[in-house]
């Protein structure tokens, strides 16, 4: 367990971008930290970014192969594994910006094709004052804030939180890679005030029969995945009325926020847009958010993609423009959200459109199930097939029954199989595309 102050971090930061100036590093090259997740890496990303120098960031759980192949990509300055991080720790510390002047540079999933890498470049002073404030405004971070850390460094959101609790004079509690049992227990004697949570954390933390009073926090954030909503109920009833906060964004950019009054007077809606972003849906559905631009990014040499990814803003001439990730949903009247699923995840069978998030949230309505993964596989009738790999206490004949009695029959799976556990990624996003073979389907 660790424990990083505001006072302590900044010591970090300011001897950490100290050793990588030492080393020959300029605004605008990039470092790469291939380390582990805790205070120090923390530190070496706020400490880098606020002197210009851009952290690349890559999942710890990569082949050798793999990450060299990012890493070649990528064209750091510098790679950076602990035991450097230690010696970079080491420096004499420099001035520091007040704010980060850069976004980290994360790749994407490549659920579509290649990894690619999202690079926001450096920003002016006037741009990162205005990216940290954004932040600070909408969750309220402040000096009496205790963090904690429930996902890794390489995830973007773990970073933004964790940062903006240090820049607003709060307190982050590290527990390590997460355990449920861990995480009750510093709940229950460290009394953290805020939180970010996927949804299989909520899960976990929650199914615990040791659970602690979640009375003391303010704020439990939770995204990276569709919430179902008997899950979302539980945790407003475990932590309180007006603490569970949603959002949907991605590692491209931030589009929405739902605070938890606003989902239970609508239930499954993923908020309106955050403050500066406008959002609309085309004819096909497909999701398009116009941003500041503090929210600019590029895919890292891959202009025929970064030019697919954005258009010309229609509704604000200050706006830098508006992009998409390709997700699908709908924007009603009053501008609230209604994700869809994601065009790669579409499944068409028969010439019908099928969305897997709308089926998932009726599955798991089914008494006995835990985790639902809906994908489609190859069908020579109907080029794809509605399948469905199911966690839980329940038999196939009580699944189709209940889907039965809550989908058209199109978008009934035509197959189950019953699991003991479906595969996710270390930061809590189903890895979809890998469910079929696992069931023995693809």
């Amino acid at each position: 367990m660790e424990f990083l102050t505001a006072a302590d971090a900044e010591d970090r930061q300011r001897r950490i971008a100290g050793g990588l100036v030492s080393a020959g590093l300029t605004v605008g090259d990039r470092v790469a930290l291939v380390t582990t997740s805790g205070s120090a890496m923390i530190c070496a990303i706020l400490g880098a970014l606020r002197v210009g120098i851009v952290p690349v960031l890559t999942h710890a759980g990569l082949l050798p192969a793999e990450r060299e192949r990012l890493l070649d990509d990528a064209q750091p300055a510098l790679v950076v594994d602990d035991a450097a991080l230690a010696r970079l720790a080491e420096a004499d510390g420099i001035e520091l910006a007040p704010w980060p002047l850069a976004r980290p540079m994360h790749f994407t999933s490549g659920t579509t094709g290649t990894p690619k890498g999202v690079w926001s470049g450096v920003l002016d002073e006037t741009e990162a004052e205005a990216l940290l404030a954004e932040e600070v405004s909408q969750w309220g971070f402040d000096a009496a804030d205790r963090h904690l850390v429930c996902s890794p460094f390489h995830h973007s959101v773990a970073i933004r939180f964790a940062a903006g609790t240090l820049l607003s004079g709060g307190t982050v509690l590290l527990p390590g890679p997460f355990d449920a049992a861990r995480v009750a227990e510093v709940i229950a004697t460290e009394a953290p005030t805020t939180t970010f949570m996927v949804p299989a954390h909520l899960h976990r933390l929650l199914g615990r029969p040791d659970l602690p009073d979640l009375g003391g926090f303010r704020l439990v954030a939770h995204a990276g995945a569709p919430c179902p909503v008997p899950l979302k109920q539980a945790a407003i009833d475990a932590f309180g009325s007006e603490v569970v906060w949603e959002f949907y964004g991605s590692t491209e950019g931030q589009f929405t926020a739902c605070s938890p009054q606003d989902w239970l007077e609508r239930p499954g809606t993923v908020g309106r847009a955050r403050v500066g972003r406008h959002l609309t849906s085309d004819a096909d559905g497909t999701l398009w958010c116009e941003v500041p631009r503090w929210a600019r990014f590029t895919y890292w040499r891959d202009p025929q993609r970064t030019a697919q990814a954005w258009r010309t803003a229609t509704t604000d001439p200050g706006a830098f423009g508006a992009f998409s990730v390709g997700d699908l949903g709908r924007v009603d009247a009053d501008g609230w959200v209604w994700l869809e699923g994601r065009r790669d995840d579409l499944i068409i069978t028969g010439g019908v459109n099928v969305y897997p998030a709308e089926v998932e949230q009726a599955l798991h309505t089914a008494p006995g199930v835990v985790d639902v993964a809906v994908f489609g596989v190859d069908d020579p009738s109907w080029g794809q097939r509605v399948c469905a790999a199911v966690v839980g206490d329940i038999s196939v004949a009580d699944l189709d029954r209940h889907a039965r009695a809550t989908l058209a029959g199109h978008k009934r799976p035509k197959d189950y199989r019953l699991v003991e556990s479906l595969p996710y990624t270390a930061t809590g996003k189903l890895q979809r595309n890998a469910v079929a073979a696992a069931v023995g389907l693809g």
